[in-house]
């Protein structure tokens, strides 16, 4: 056996992401445990999560005159490059994540025998919308080492050969939200906290929100993140009655610190894997509300609306206004609900997860 064990993230970037986090989240564990570890992407973006020193990154993506003119002599030669990367850090086992990255990582790792484990950290229906990855991905991921989902309804979009070789691993907390319960008076505020887009759909929550202002003159809405879809959702909330009591944060620093002591986290997307922006506001008390998407990890967080409120429907905004509502006029149902969660995302603490995905790695690792 070898003195260190050594270890392989293969992913798109580090740009802020849930997967990204994720990875940056796992890296540094290992790297406390004693592991030597990369993390592989093929390109490095201007806004990304920061890393120790002493993980080492590398990019793998074909430049130059290495790009040819055929997509197919492309792909050949990206599994190529990955694969001389794979073979010269030589990891005991290599963790791919998302969509076509585990497709890579698989074919890449093939011919040097290294045991890679795929991860879905989206809906699988998102990460293979295609037809072709579709008809890929149940023979692909019988080939890798390792299955690792987030929900039992992502485990169920894939043939019973490849359930059988899942498992479940859920995110780990970032160490930044483990604190104690503020157990003060909160701010009137709902807030949201991710990518502004289409899918995170937050403007289920600004529609909402305008439908019980009036009820609530006291309280604000903070949306905090960026993404494509800002500009066209700030245009329509500028020509609205309670522009004056929405904010558009973007992105920023230390989201612990801003939103600790507000009242009421949402999450309003069509399609989530095992959100961790909902995950941190629980374990923040903030009293959660969330849509119930596809793949379940809201349902699996919240329960039947044990720990949060869920909504069924990501397209009605007089659904979620009830829920805002039931809360905001109801102090102890908030409080209660807070308390729950809060105690629902301790059993997501960075030092028990973090222990389950190093014990299921291990077990794929050779001797």
């Amino acid at each position: 056996m070898k003195d260190q064990r050594t270890i392989a993230f293969y992913l798109g970037s580090l740009a802020k992401g849930g997967a990204e986090r994720v990875t940056v989240n796992l890296a540094e564990y290992f790297l406390g445990r004693g592991y030597r570890v990369y993390i592989i992407t093929p390109n490095q973006r201007e806004e990304e999560y920061d890393i120790s020193p002493e993980i080492t990154r590398v990019l793998c993506d074909i430049t130059g005159d290495e790009i040819h003119k055929s997509r197919i002599h492309n792909l050949r030669a990206r599994i190529l490059k990955l694969r001389s990367i794979f073979r010269e850090c030589a990891p005991d086992v290599i963790v791919s994540m998302i969509g076509k990255n585990n497709f890579m990582a698989i074919q890449a790792a093939k011919p040097l025998g290294i045991p890679v484990a795929v991860s879905v950290r989206s809906a699988p229906e998102r990460e293979y919308k295609s037809r072709a990855m579709r008809i890929l991905v149940n023979p692909m991921f019988r080939r890798a080492a390792g299955v690792i989902l987030q929900t039992a309804d992502a485990r169920a979009f894939f043939k019973k050969s490849v359930q059988k070789r899942a498992v479940i691993l859920p995110n780990s907390l970032k160490p930044d939200f483990v604190k104690p319960l503020y157990e003060g008076e909160r701010r009137k505020r709902i807030v949201t906290v991710g990518r502004l887009d289409d899918n995170k759909n937050q403007i289920l929550l600004v529609e909402a929100f305008c439908r019980i202002a009036g009820e609530f003159p006291e309280y604000e809405l903070y949306l905090y993140g960026d993404g494509p879809s800002r500009a066209k959702w700030e245009e329509r909330v500028n020509a609205g009655e309670y522009a004056s009591r929405i904010h558009f944060e973007g992105n920023r620093n230390h989201i612990e610190n801003l939103i600790d002591r507000d009242r009421v986290f949402v999450l309003p997307s069509i399609m989530e894997g095992m959100p961790n922006a909902l995950m941190e506001a629980m374990a923040l008390g903030l009293t959660p509300i969330s849509t119930d998407c596809p793949c379940g990890g809201p349902r699996e967080l919240l329960g039947e609306n044990e720990n949060g409120l869920l909504v069924h429907s990501s397209a009605d905004p007089d659904e979620l206004a009830d829920a805002l509502r039931s809360v905001l006029a109801d102090p102890e149902l908030a409080d209660r609900l807070s308390c729950k969660a809060y105690e629902r995302a301790c059993e997501f603490r960075p030092d028990r997860v973090n222990a389950m995905w190093e014990k299921y790695l291990l077990s794929l690792m050779k001797a």
